[in-house]
Protein backbone atom coordinates (compact mmCIF):
# COMPACT_ATOMS: atom_id res chain seq x y z
CA UNK A 1 0.00 0.00 0.00
CA UNK A 2 2.78 2.45 0.92
CA UNK A 3 4.75 1.59 -2.25
CA UNK A 4 1.66 2.25 -4.35
CA UNK A 5 1.13 5.63 -2.66
CA UNK A 6 4.82 6.49 -3.17
CA UNK A 7 4.67 5.56 -6.85
CA UNK A 8 1.46 7.53 -7.36
CA UNK A 9 3.16 10.49 -5.61
CA UNK A 10 6.03 10.38 -8.13
CA UNK A 11 3.59 10.25 -11.04
CA UNK A 12 1.71 13.22 -9.58
CA UNK A 13 4.97 15.22 -9.18
CA UNK A 14 5.95 14.59 -12.80
CA UNK A 15 2.46 15.54 -13.95
CA UNK A 16 2.59 18.78 -11.94
CA UNK A 17 5.97 19.66 -13.48
CA UNK A 18 4.63 19.11 -17.00
CA UNK A 19 1.59 21.28 -16.25
CA UNK A 20 3.79 24.10 -14.94
CA UNK A 21 6.21 23.66 -17.86
CA UNK A 22 3.48 24.03 -20.49
CA UNK A 23 1.90 26.95 -18.67
CA UNK A 24 5.17 28.83 -18.10
CA UNK A 25 6.37 28.10 -21.66
CA UNK A 26 3.14 29.43 -23.11
CA UNK A 27 3.14 32.60 -20.99
CA UNK A 28 6.81 33.40 -21.54
CA UNK A 29 6.63 32.65 -25.28
CA UNK A 30 3.64 34.95 -25.73
CA UNK A 31 5.29 37.70 -23.69
CA UNK A 32 8.60 37.30 -25.51
CA UNK A 33 7.00 37.38 -28.97
CA UNK A 34 5.06 40.49 -28.03
CA UNK A 35 8.20 42.12 -26.63
CA UNK A 36 10.29 41.33 -29.73
CA UNK A 37 7.57 42.54 -32.10
CA UNK A 38 7.16 45.87 -30.29
CA UNK A 39 10.93 46.30 -29.95
CA UNK A 40 11.55 45.70 -33.68
CA UNK A 41 8.83 48.16 -34.64
CA UNK A 42 10.18 50.75 -32.23
CA UNK A 43 13.87 50.62 -33.20
CA UNK A 44 13.16 49.82 -36.88
CA UNK A 45 15.50 46.83 -37.14
CA UNK A 46 15.17 43.06 -37.08
CA UNK A 47 17.05 40.46 -35.03
CA UNK A 48 19.24 37.93 -36.83
CA UNK A 49 18.63 34.18 -36.73
CA UNK A 50 21.66 33.71 -34.46
CA UNK A 51 20.32 36.26 -31.95
CA UNK A 52 16.86 34.68 -31.94
CA UNK A 53 18.38 31.19 -31.48
CA UNK A 54 20.47 32.34 -28.51
CA UNK A 55 17.46 34.07 -26.97
CA UNK A 56 15.32 30.96 -27.48
CA UNK A 57 17.89 28.74 -25.72
CA UNK A 58 18.13 31.16 -22.79
CA UNK A 59 14.35 31.39 -22.64
CA UNK A 60 13.98 27.59 -22.64
CA UNK A 61 16.46 27.34 -19.77
CA UNK A 62 14.49 29.94 -17.83
CA UNK A 63 11.24 28.13 -18.57
CA UNK A 64 12.64 24.83 -17.24
CA UNK A 65 14.09 26.51 -14.15
CA UNK A 66 10.90 28.42 -13.36
CA UNK A 67 8.79 25.30 -13.93
CA UNK A 68 11.00 23.31 -11.53
CA UNK A 69 10.76 26.08 -8.94
CA UNK A 70 6.95 26.21 -9.24
CA UNK A 71 6.68 22.41 -9.08
CA UNK A 72 8.94 22.28 -5.99
CA UNK A 73 6.94 25.00 -4.23
CA UNK A 74 3.70 23.26 -5.10
CA UNK A 75 5.04 19.89 -3.90
CA UNK A 76 6.09 21.46 -0.59
CA UNK A 77 2.70 23.11 -0.24
CA UNK A 78 0.88 19.86 -0.93
CA UNK A 79 3.18 18.00 1.47
CA UNK A 80 2.42 20.36 4.34
CA UNK A 81 -1.20 21.21 3.67
CA UNK A 82 -2.62 18.06 2.06
CA UNK A 83 -0.43 14.96 2.24
CA UNK A 84 0.49 15.26 5.92
CA UNK A 85 -3.11 15.42 7.24
CA UNK A 86 -4.18 12.80 4.69
CA UNK A 87 -1.41 10.45 5.89
CA UNK A 88 -2.51 10.97 9.49
CA UNK A 89 -6.11 10.19 8.59
CA UNK A 90 -5.15 7.10 6.57
CA UNK A 91 -2.86 5.89 9.37
CA UNK A 92 -5.64 6.24 11.95
CA UNK A 93 -8.13 4.48 9.67
CA UNK A 94 -5.71 1.58 9.14
CA UNK A 95 -5.28 1.19 12.93
CA UNK A 96 -9.05 1.15 13.41
CA UNK A 97 -9.36 -1.48 10.69
CA UNK A 98 -6.81 -3.54 12.65
CA UNK A 99 -8.97 -3.19 15.79
CA UNK A 100 -7.16 -0.37 17.60
CA UNK A 101 -9.93 2.07 18.56
CA UNK A 102 -7.76 4.04 21.01
CA UNK A 103 -6.19 6.01 18.16
CA UNK A 104 -6.86 9.75 18.08
CA UNK A 105 -5.72 12.32 15.48
CA UNK A 106 -4.43 15.71 16.55
CA UNK A 107 -6.09 18.63 14.73
CA UNK A 108 -3.86 20.23 12.09
CA UNK A 109 -2.77 23.85 12.27
CA UNK A 110 -5.26 26.07 10.50
CA UNK A 111 -2.56 28.24 8.89
CA UNK A 112 -2.44 27.53 5.13
CA UNK A 113 -4.48 24.35 5.62
CA UNK A 114 -8.02 23.69 4.53
CA UNK A 115 -10.13 23.78 7.70
CA UNK A 116 -12.30 20.96 6.41
CA UNK A 117 -9.51 18.53 7.29
CA UNK A 118 -10.17 19.29 10.96
CA UNK A 119 -13.85 18.54 10.39
CA UNK A 120 -12.88 15.14 8.98
CA UNK A 121 -10.46 14.54 11.88
CA UNK A 122 -13.14 15.41 14.43
CA UNK A 123 -15.56 12.97 12.80
CA UNK A 124 -12.94 10.19 12.79
CA UNK A 125 -12.05 10.83 16.45
CA UNK A 126 -15.74 10.68 17.39
CA UNK A 127 -16.17 7.48 15.40
CA UNK A 128 -13.14 5.92 17.10
CA UNK A 129 -14.49 6.89 20.50
CA UNK A 130 -17.89 5.37 19.77
CA UNK A 131 -16.34 2.19 18.32
CA UNK A 132 -14.15 1.92 21.41
CA UNK A 133 -17.25 2.21 23.61
CA UNK A 134 -19.05 -0.46 21.61
CA UNK A 135 -16.01 -2.75 21.83
CA UNK A 136 -15.78 -2.20 25.58
CA UNK A 137 -19.49 -2.90 25.88
CA UNK A 138 -19.10 -6.15 23.94
CA UNK A 139 -16.09 -7.31 25.93
CA UNK A 140 -17.62 -6.42 29.27
CA UNK A 141 -20.91 -8.01 28.29
CA UNK A 142 -19.26 -11.29 27.32
CA UNK A 143 -17.14 -11.37 30.48
CA UNK A 144 -20.04 -10.56 32.82
CA UNK A 145 -22.56 -12.82 31.15
CA UNK A 146 -20.19 -15.79 31.02
CA UNK A 147 -19.76 -15.47 34.79
CA UNK A 148 -23.26 -14.60 35.92
CA UNK A 149 -25.30 -16.81 33.62
CA UNK A 150 -23.87 -20.04 35.06
CA UNK A 151 -26.29 -20.19 38.01
CA UNK A 152 -29.60 -19.72 36.13
CA UNK A 153 -28.42 -22.02 33.34
CA UNK A 154 -27.52 -24.69 35.89
CA UNK A 155 -30.98 -24.33 37.47
CA UNK A 156 -32.67 -24.63 34.10
CA UNK A 157 -30.56 -27.65 33.18
CA UNK A 158 -31.20 -29.47 36.45
CA UNK A 159 -34.96 -28.91 36.50
CA UNK A 160 -35.33 -29.73 32.82
CA UNK A 161 -33.62 -33.04 33.56
CA UNK A 162 -36.11 -33.64 36.37
CA UNK A 163 -38.99 -32.76 34.05
CA UNK A 164 -37.85 -35.41 31.60
CA UNK A 165 -38.27 -38.14 34.22
CA UNK A 166 -41.09 -40.54 33.46
CA UNK A 167 -42.62 -40.73 36.93
CA UNK A 168 -43.36 -37.27 38.30
CA UNK A 169 -46.52 -35.92 39.83
CA UNK A 170 -48.43 -32.92 38.51
CA UNK A 171 -47.34 -30.91 41.54
CA UNK A 172 -43.68 -31.70 40.84
CA UNK A 173 -44.09 -30.86 37.17
CA UNK A 174 -45.61 -27.47 38.02
CA UNK A 175 -42.85 -26.81 40.57
CA UNK A 176 -40.06 -27.68 38.13
CA UNK A 177 -41.63 -25.63 35.34
CA UNK A 178 -41.96 -22.63 37.68
CA UNK A 179 -38.29 -22.95 38.68
CA UNK A 180 -37.24 -23.00 35.02
CA UNK A 181 -39.46 -19.99 34.31
CA UNK A 182 -37.94 -18.03 37.22
CA UNK A 183 -34.40 -18.87 36.12
CA UNK A 184 -35.09 -17.84 32.52
CA UNK A 185 -36.69 -14.58 33.70
CA UNK A 186 -33.68 -13.82 35.86
CA UNK A 187 -31.36 -14.53 32.93
CA UNK A 188 -33.35 -12.23 30.62
CA UNK A 189 -33.43 -9.45 33.24
CA UNK A 190 -29.71 -9.78 33.80
CA UNK A 191 -28.90 -9.40 30.10
CA UNK A 192 -31.21 -6.39 29.79
CA UNK A 193 -29.61 -4.68 32.78
CA UNK A 194 -26.08 -5.44 31.59
CA UNK A 195 -26.83 -3.80 28.24
CA UNK A 196 -28.39 -0.75 29.92
CA UNK A 197 -25.53 -0.36 32.38
CA UNK A 198 -22.77 -0.75 29.82
CA UNK A 199 -24.48 1.72 27.52
CA UNK A 200 -24.67 4.25 30.35
CA UNK A 201 -21.05 3.64 31.40
CA UNK A 202 -19.25 3.44 28.09
CA UNK A 203 -21.14 5.74 25.74
CA UNK A 204 -21.79 9.43 25.93
CA UNK A 205 -25.33 9.89 27.13
CA UNK A 206 -26.86 13.31 26.71
CA UNK A 207 -29.96 13.51 28.94
CA UNK A 208 -33.07 14.85 27.26
CA UNK A 209 -34.06 17.25 30.01
CA UNK A 210 -37.68 18.29 30.32
CA UNK A 211 -39.57 20.03 33.09
CA UNK A 212 -42.21 17.83 34.72
CA UNK A 213 -44.02 17.10 37.98
CA UNK A 214 -41.84 14.77 40.05
CA UNK A 215 -44.70 13.79 42.38
CA UNK A 216 -46.74 12.40 39.49
CA UNK A 217 -43.81 10.31 38.28
CA UNK A 218 -43.21 8.89 41.78
CA UNK A 219 -46.87 7.92 42.11
CA UNK A 220 -46.80 6.20 38.71
CA UNK A 221 -43.67 4.25 39.68
CA UNK A 222 -45.16 3.22 43.02
CA UNK A 223 -48.40 1.98 41.45
CA UNK A 224 -46.42 -0.42 39.26
CA UNK A 225 -45.70 -2.45 42.42
CA UNK A 226 -49.31 -2.63 43.63
CA UNK A 227 -49.46 -6.39 43.14
CA UNK A 228 -46.27 -6.77 45.18
CA UNK A 229 -47.49 -4.92 48.25
CA UNK A 230 -50.92 -6.57 48.09
CA UNK A 231 -49.33 -10.01 47.83
CA UNK A 232 -47.18 -9.43 50.93
CA UNK A 233 -49.71 -7.20 52.74
CA UNK A 234 -47.16 -4.39 52.95
CA UNK A 235 -48.27 -1.07 54.41
CA UNK A 236 -47.67 1.91 52.10
CA UNK A 237 -46.88 5.27 53.67
CA UNK A 238 -46.67 8.27 51.32
CA UNK A 239 -46.01 11.94 51.87
CA UNK A 240 -45.70 13.65 48.49
CA UNK A 241 -45.60 17.42 48.31
CA UNK A 242 -47.57 18.88 45.42
CA UNK A 243 -46.26 20.87 42.46
CA UNK A 244 -42.60 19.93 42.78
CA UNK A 245 -41.09 20.31 39.32
CA UNK A 246 -37.65 19.21 38.16
CA UNK A 247 -35.81 19.39 34.85
CA UNK A 248 -34.37 15.97 34.03
CA UNK A 249 -34.54 13.04 31.65
CA UNK A 250 -37.86 11.43 32.58
CA UNK A 251 -37.00 8.00 31.15
CA UNK A 252 -33.59 7.78 32.82
CA UNK A 253 -34.93 8.92 36.18
CA UNK A 254 -37.70 6.31 36.09
CA UNK A 255 -34.94 3.68 36.26
CA UNK A 256 -33.89 5.13 39.61
CA UNK A 257 -37.35 4.98 41.23
CA UNK A 258 -38.23 1.57 39.78
CA UNK A 259 -35.00 -0.05 40.99
CA UNK A 260 -35.09 1.46 44.48
CA UNK A 261 -38.78 0.59 44.95
CA UNK A 262 -38.18 -2.90 43.59
CA UNK A 263 -35.50 -3.48 46.23
CA UNK A 264 -37.71 -2.03 48.95
CA UNK A 265 -40.53 -4.47 48.24
CA UNK A 266 -38.15 -7.37 47.65
CA UNK A 267 -36.39 -7.04 51.01
CA UNK A 268 -39.43 -6.12 53.09
CA UNK A 269 -41.07 -9.02 54.88
CA UNK A 270 -44.86 -9.54 54.81
CA UNK A 271 -46.81 -7.00 56.86
CA UNK A 272 -43.88 -4.61 56.75
CA UNK A 273 -43.92 -0.99 55.60
CA UNK A 274 -42.54 0.91 52.59
CA UNK A 275 -42.50 4.72 52.73
CA UNK A 276 -42.23 7.19 49.86
CA UNK A 277 -41.77 10.87 50.68
CA UNK A 278 -41.17 13.91 48.50
CA UNK A 279 -40.23 17.29 49.95
CA UNK A 280 -38.32 20.30 48.70
CA UNK A 281 -36.37 23.35 49.68
CA UNK A 282 -35.43 26.42 47.66
CA UNK A 283 -32.99 24.54 45.42
CA UNK A 284 -33.64 20.82 45.63
CA UNK A 285 -36.37 18.22 45.44
CA UNK A 286 -35.71 15.53 48.04
CA UNK A 287 -37.03 11.99 47.56
CA UNK A 288 -36.79 9.45 50.37
CA UNK A 289 -37.71 5.80 49.87
CA UNK A 290 -37.48 3.67 53.01
CA UNK A 291 -38.52 0.20 54.11
CA UNK A 292 -38.66 -1.95 57.24
CA UNK A 293 -36.82 -4.83 55.58
CA UNK A 294 -33.76 -6.79 56.61
CA UNK A 295 -31.39 -3.83 56.24
CA UNK A 296 -27.67 -4.23 55.72
CA UNK A 297 -24.38 -3.78 57.51
CA UNK A 298 -22.02 -0.85 57.03
CA UNK A 299 -19.60 -3.07 55.08
CA UNK A 300 -22.33 -4.11 52.66
CA UNK A 301 -23.53 -0.51 52.30
CA UNK A 302 -20.11 0.54 51.05
CA UNK A 303 -20.40 -1.78 48.01
CA UNK A 304 -24.07 -1.73 47.04
CA UNK A 305 -23.48 0.48 44.00
CA UNK A 306 -20.92 -1.93 42.51
CA UNK A 307 -21.88 -4.16 39.60
CA UNK A 308 -22.99 -7.71 40.49
CA UNK A 309 -22.56 -7.08 44.22
CA UNK A 310 -25.19 -8.80 46.36
CA UNK A 311 -24.80 -8.36 50.08
CA UNK A 312 -27.58 -10.78 51.01
CA UNK A 313 -26.61 -14.12 49.48
CA UNK A 314 -29.86 -15.69 50.67
CA UNK A 315 -31.75 -13.43 48.22
CA UNK A 316 -29.31 -13.70 45.32
CA UNK A 317 -31.86 -15.61 43.26
CA UNK A 318 -34.16 -12.56 43.27
CA UNK A 319 -31.77 -10.25 41.43
CA UNK A 320 -28.47 -9.89 39.66
CA UNK A 321 -26.72 -7.07 41.51
CA UNK A 322 -27.12 -4.56 38.69
CA UNK A 323 -30.09 -2.46 39.77
CA UNK A 324 -28.28 -0.12 42.17
CA UNK A 325 -25.31 0.17 39.80
CA UNK A 326 -27.79 1.47 37.22
CA UNK A 327 -29.24 3.85 39.82
CA UNK A 328 -25.83 5.31 40.68
CA UNK A 329 -24.87 5.79 37.05
CA UNK A 330 -28.14 7.57 36.20
CA UNK A 331 -27.85 9.81 39.26
CA UNK A 332 -24.33 10.81 38.19
CA UNK A 333 -25.45 11.53 34.62
CA UNK A 334 -28.30 13.85 35.61
CA UNK A 335 -26.17 15.62 38.25
CA UNK A 336 -28.18 14.50 41.29
CA UNK A 337 -27.06 13.12 44.66
CA UNK A 338 -27.89 9.82 46.35
CA UNK A 339 -27.24 8.57 49.87
CA UNK A 340 -28.27 5.50 51.87
CA UNK A 341 -28.84 4.76 55.55
CA UNK A 342 -29.36 1.23 56.74
CA UNK A 343 -29.13 -0.95 59.83
CA UNK A 344 -29.37 -4.72 60.07
CA UNK A 345 -32.87 -5.79 60.97
CA UNK A 346 -34.24 -2.25 60.90
CA UNK A 347 -34.55 -1.42 57.21
CA UNK A 348 -33.02 0.86 54.59
CA UNK A 349 -33.63 4.43 53.44
CA UNK A 350 -32.45 5.90 50.14
CA UNK A 351 -32.40 9.68 49.71
CA UNK A 352 -32.09 11.33 46.28
CA UNK A 353 -31.61 15.10 45.87
CA UNK A 354 -32.38 16.66 42.49
CA UNK A 355 -32.13 20.33 41.59
CA UNK A 356 -35.57 21.87 41.11
CA UNK A 357 -36.66 23.27 37.76
CA UNK A 358 -36.79 27.02 37.29
CA UNK A 359 -39.09 26.70 34.29
CA UNK A 360 -42.52 25.45 35.32
CA UNK A 361 -44.83 24.51 32.42
CA UNK A 362 -47.47 27.19 31.78
CA UNK A 363 -50.39 24.80 32.36
CA UNK A 364 -49.13 24.19 35.92
CA UNK A 365 -48.56 27.80 36.91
Amino acid sequence: MKKERKFSGIIAAVGNFLVFFVLVAFVITCCLLLFITILQETIGSKFTAEEITAAAKATMTNVIFISLAFAACDALRRKLTVERPVEQIIGAAEKMIAGDFSVRIKPVAKFAVDGRFNDIIECINTMASELSSVETLRTDFVANVSHEMKTPLAVMQNYSRLLSAKKITDEERIEYAAAINDASRRLADMMTNILKLNRLENQKIYPKAESYNLGEQLCESLLQFESEWEKKSIEIDTGIEEDVFISADRELLSLVWNNILSNAFKFTEPYGRVSLNLSCDEKYAIVEISDTGCGMSKEVGEHIFEKFYQGDSSRATQGNGLGLALVKRVVDIIGAEISVKSSLGEGTAFTVKIRRSENVPEENR
